[in-house]
């Protein structure tokens, strides 16, 4: 479950590697996203040759959480770390290529593009 203040590794190759979440896109009683969700952050650290500056505003999409996730069919997936894609305003990643494994749960959102970018789909 990602709320504010949650710190949230880049799993792309934008610029950006560490995020601050503090808005979680949908209804507004809703307070925790979960994988699939879009939430708005603040870049915490960067790469220096990033065009992404310190402290810019920006959209991701939440690929994996450290708390469990139940599927459809009963079984729980969890992963080591928290990590987000980057996405520009028309909803596509920034980055080209995605670090890491990201969860199937992404197809259900229609994140084709992630999906095809990620080495693994668990």
């Amino acid at each position: 479950m990602i709320q504010m203040q949650t710190m949230l590794k880049v799993a792309d190759n934008s610029g950006a590697k560490l995020v601050r979440c503090f808005n979680v896109l949908g209804p507004s009683h809703r307070r925790v996203g979960e994988i699939g969700d879009i939430v708005i952050g603040s870049v915490r650290k960067r790469l220096p040759t990033s065009d992404i500056e310190k402290g810019q505003v920006v959209k991701g999409v939440i690929v994996r959480t450290r708390s469990a996730y139940r599927r459809k069919d009963g079984t729980y997936i969890r992963f080591d770390d928290n990590a987000i894609v980057l996405l520009n305003p028309q909803g596509e990643p920034l980055g080209t290529r995605v670090f890491g494994p990201v969860a199937r749960e992404l197809r259900d959102k229609k994140m084709m593009r992630i999906l095809s970018l990620a080495p693994e789909v668990l």
